[in-house]
């Protein structure tokens, strides 16, 4: 059995982002200037952090900022991220480009609440959920030929204690699990990936963890983390625990001045 960790990360500020407009997959805006800096903060926090694999969306605001965390780190400077479609942004459809009022205006008129609203042309929720899991599939497949042979006990992934948010590090869950996997996505899809990995496969909380907290939006360069355990069957790799580290943690952003 592996235990392996998964580090998410939403890219940094769009302009869209920060006129609230809806880019999901057919809006591909790069990075502004607050978007770069909170790329540079996050790379910073996390730059002493070793990953064996980052996968990122391929979606030209999560690949800067995947550049801008692996150029700052001191262990994966020179490793090469693979872009992966399954991490896209959720689509919305007819809604893209649109004020996110708009969005709240077209399901308010369906009578149906904002988050699960899906516009025409969009996804839905699950759509989003199915893509998440295709994306699991193929990485407990490369885990399978990659790690199997010197893959360790996993029996003990809800075990490890989770610091408390005053003593946070960039490195919390990290120690003894030998394989760390960094994912740069998008907002919307981290929070339907946060919610599979806690209701569906009902994985552990942190003592004390807000629920608000825990499901709310995803900032700009938040960081969520969960250790893993993989096991291996006849018909292949299967989850076998889960244990959710911390979720939207935005300690890198407090020193960066205020948006105008």
């Amino acid at each position: 059995m592996l235990r392996f960790c998964l580090t998410f990360v939403r890219h940094g500020e769009t302009q869209y982002n920060r006129e609230k407009l809806l880019q999901g997959q057919g809006v591909d805006t790069p990075l502004s200037e607050t978007g770069m800096q909170q790329g540079e903060a996050v790379g910073q926090y996390l730059k002493d952090t070793k990953f064996s694999k980052v996968f990122v969306s391929n979606l030209q605001r999560a690949v800067q900022t995947a550049e801008i965390i692996l150029r700052n780190n001191t262990h994966c400077s020179g490793m090469e991220m693979v872009l992966e479609p399954l991490l896209r942004e959720r689509g919305f459809g007819i809604a893209e480009g649109r004020h996110k009022s708009d969005l709240k205006n077209m399901a308010n008129a369906a009578g149906q609440s904002c988050r699960d609203y899906t516009p025409p042309g969009g996804e839905t929720l699950d759509q989003v959920k199915l893509r998440f899991k295709k994306f699991l599939k193929v990485l407990f497949d490369q885990m399978l030929d990659e790690y199997r042979s010197s893959a360790p006990d996993a029996s003990s992934v809800a075990q490890a204690p989770v610091p408390a948010a005053p003593d946070s590090s960039a490195d919390d869950g990290l120690h003894g699990v030998p394989v760390h996997v960094l994912v740069v996505s998008h907002g919307a899809y981290i929070r339907v990936v946060v919610r599979h990995l806690v209701e569906d496969l009902m994985c552990e909380l942190p003592a004390g963890v807000k629920m608000s907290h825990l499901f709310s939006p995803c900032p700009n360069t938040g960081i969520s983390r969960f250790v893993l355990g993989l096991s291996w069957t006849h018909s292949g790799p299967v989850l076998s625990a889960a244990r959710c580290v911390f979720t939207n943690r935005k300690d890198h952003l407090e020193n960066l001045p205020a948006a105008e």
